[in-house]
């Protein structure tokens, strides 16, 4: 029910970057028999054969069922496996965690599962309710209910509601947790579908709302219609009672595109503009004003986002120098605005000006607003801050927002319609607390708080530095028991991701400090470059040929880890998801040597037909293309599935994956554990059969997962 500012545009297309896990198969024609399969695999010397490549290929399924019941057969025989289940489950199923809500038009709205609701149910309740002990919700939508009655497996993926009543939505469901899905129109008024009402068949789609009888809908269209990622290139507009066959085009990018889409911005209470979105990669994108049938490309630089327009000023986000004119360069990172009006009425930029200007320590971590403000969320050097912007007399005025203590923050709703937000606030031992904020009055009000769900009594949290290869400094966490002595015998689970400018930051995980940090366990989270933490050069620095130094900063954290006998090769383990699951092939090719256990989850591993598979042609911008010469060979002598030596020493493996990740094809992970099998390397493989990219479609699943993993890490670090 959260609606999504500007900045989400990407993300309201069904883009979505190859993120960690909390697109139809390649259009390259298939062959026609395993045995052309194999013929094809030895032409382009693949290590392993096509067929995983089959979703639910029958070849491939029997090579799933028989890996799953091994590694199932095995960990689930640890009576730590029942024991970390347990725990987690009574974590997962709490019914006194917080329900995080979205406040809208006088309600508070909250998606919540638990033992008894599996699948989830939408709710509401009034904003006083919410603030007291044991809300009064009201249950709008019941998703177990839905898929008792219809048969089916679906997923909640969220709603778009119109305002300002937010009571007309589109429900997006998900056949078993994919990113495609199914968007109905739903009343919350009635809690019911609408009979005759707006309809979107299962596909990777945004729809948007002009007004209650007009949508503005991308999807797939039809033949031709897609981009050659799998994304919508055409945006419609559709109106009550038509068919979409009958909608009118409003834009289109071209098949080259990642996506192309229209989003609505409001510019006052009652007026919105029309921006229509070319990704034209996954970070160069081109905006288009458009207006009764004029379509005008905005001079906007290739990597920036429009954030949304306040008080008459564009805000701007960059993530490269932009030189608006001889006097005036704005550089890459920060927020800047100018004068949309002036811009309408004779397209030159006037009024430019600084919103925020980060150092090479901090960075604009997200942006959306409040009735009468602008908020900002930035990270300094890795701690979280909240700035409210107001615009008066031509001018930017920033206020801190007092929020008590410190931590990662985060703003869990906004909305254009008040100045009351939510805020959260967390740290690794801190469970998290939700505040009302006034933007305005700059007030807070703690009406949330988590109970703790492990001891933590006694436990640490420490920010260390490592030196990568070239020189750089790789900050780093690392959660552990104080006042022991360091020998190097300390069990040792290492995280990161590294990719997408996503940052790594504290965050309270119960399931974590209850199966791992409880029971003796150091927790490190390494802020690696590829990530967000230090804005855009920090991810810009590994791109494409030069990602070998993410690899050479996670190498680093771990040499650090064991130069200071904080751990040891044979007690660290390293974990990682979707780039980072990429991230944990490279580091087992390259350095394992330093590693005992490695848990790879929903990975990238086959670089050279990442781009044929899913959404994977969408993330060229980040790894390069196997279709160019020198980015082939770069990818060829990291790319995880063709670097595994038969007679080199590697660490125990675990692939964690989803046959319904349409997102990162299972065919990596299933490729990778065939040639680590093929060699007699020790590896461990669950694929769950739903899930989607968080290889778990509900608080069950995630349970199973998470204890199957710490049982993996516990027999190989704290064992052996």
């Amino acid at each position: 029910m959260k609606r999504l500012p500007f900045f989400t545009l990407l993300a309201s297309l069904g883009l979505a970057a190859c993120s960690q896990p909390n697109e139809p198969v390649s259009s390259e024609p298939e062959p026609d028999s395993a045995s052309d399969m194999m013929s094809s695999n030895s032409m382009d010397n693949e290590p392993a054969p096509r067929f995983y490549e089959e979703v639910e290929g029958e070849q491939a399924m029997a090579k799933v069922s028989a890996w799953n019941e091994r590694t199932l057969d095995k960990l689930t025989a640890d009576p730590r496996f029942a024991e970390f289940q347990s725990e987690a489950l009574e974590i997962v199923n709490a019914t006194d965690r917080i329900a995080y809500g979205s406040y809208s038009a006088g309600y508070v709205y909250n998606f919540w599962q638990d033992e008894k609701n599996v699948r989830g149910m939408l709710r509401r309740t009034s904003l006083n309710s919410y603030k007291s002990a044991e809300p009064e919700w009201d249950v709008l939508l019941d998703i177990d209910a839905l898929n008792a009655k219809e048969s089916a497996n679906w997923v909640y993926k969220g709603s778009s509601c119109l305002e300002p009543d937010f009571t007309r939505c589109m429900v997006r469901l998900s056949d078993g947790g994919k990113d495609a899905v199914e968007i109905r129109e739903w009343d919350h008024e009635q809690k019911a579908f609408i009979g005759d009402g707006f309809y979107i068949p299962e596909a990777k789609s945004s729809t948007s709302w002009l007004d209650i009888d007009t949508l503005i809908v991308g999807t797939d269209w039809g033949e031709g219609s897609l981009t050659e990622s799998g994304y919508a290139r055409i945006a419609k507009t559709l109106k009550r009672g038509q068919s979409l066959e009958q909608a009118d085009v409003l834009f289109e990018g071209e098949m080259t595109d990642v996506a192309a889409g229209v989003s609505r911005v409001k510019t006052g209470k009652d007026s919105y503009v029309l921006l229509g979105l070319r990704s034209l990669t996954f970070y160069d994108r081109a905006y288009y004003w458009l207006n009764e049938g004029e379509q005008i490309q905005m001079p906007l630089p290739a990597k920036s986002s429009p954030q949304g327009v306040f008080n008459g000023q564009l805000v701007i986000s960059l993530q490269e120098d932009w030189v608006v004119s001889d006097e005036q360069t704005f550089a890459s990172g920060s927020l800047m605005s100018f004068d949309l009006e002036q811009w309408k009425k004779d397209r030159s930029i006037s009024n430019a000006q600084v919103v925020y200007q980060p150092d090479e320590r901090s960075t604009v971590s997200s942006m959306t607003r409040s009735q009468s403000r602008i908020l900002v969320s930035v990270l300094e050097n890795v701690i979280g801050k909240i700035y409210a912007f107001d615009y008066k007399d031509n001018a930017w005025v920033k206020t801190e927002l007092s929020i008590p203590g410190t931590g990662t923050v985060s703003i869990s709703s906004a909305s254009d319609e008040t100045d009351i937000i939510f805020v959260n606030q967390q740290t690794f031992l801190q469970a998290n607390t939700q505040y009302a904020v006034n933007a305005v009055e700059n007030t807070s009000e703690p009406i949330k708080q988590s109970p703790a769900r492990f001891n933590a009594e006694g436990l640490v949290v420490e920010q260390r530095e490592a030196t990568s290869a070239d020189g750089t400094q790789v900050p780093y966490f690392i959660v552990r028991e104080e006042g022991i002595e360091l020998d190097g015998t300390m069990p040792t689970l290492l995280y990161a991701y590294g990719g997408f400018q996503i940052s790594m930051t504290p965050r309270y995980s119960g399931i974590r400090g209850k199966l791992w940090l409880e029971n003796g366990g150091a927790y490190v989270l390494a802020n690696i470059r590829g990530g967000g933490e230090f804005g855009p050069s920090w991810h810009q620095a590994g791109l494409k040929t030069n990602r070998q130094v993410i690899f050479d900063d996670m190498a680093a954290v771990a040499e650090d880890l064991i130069d200071n006998k904080i751990t040891s090769p044979k007690k660290l383990g390293i974990m990682g998801g979707s780039n980072g699951g990429l991230l944990m092939g490279v580091m087992y090719n390259q350095r394992p040597d330093l590693f005992n256990a490695v848990v790879c989850q929903v990975p990238l591993l086959d670089m050279l037909r990442y781009h044929k598979l899913l959404a994977g042609a969408s993330w060229v911008g980040e790894y390069g293309s196997p279709d160019i010469a020198e980015e082939r060979a770069f990818l060829e002598s990291i790319s995880p599935v063709h670097n595994v030596a038969a007679d080199k020493d590697y660490p125990a493996i675990f692939f964690v994956t989803s046959t319904k990740d349409d997102r990162v094809h299972p065919g990596h992970a299933r490729k990778m554990a065939h040639v680590v099998e093929q060699y007699g390397h020790e590896f461990e493989y669950y694929e769950n059969i739903d899930g989607g990219h968080s290889a778990a479609a509900d608080l069950q699943e995630t349970a199973k997962r998470v204890s199957l993993e710490y049982t993996f890490l516990a027999q190989k670090l704290m064992d052996e």
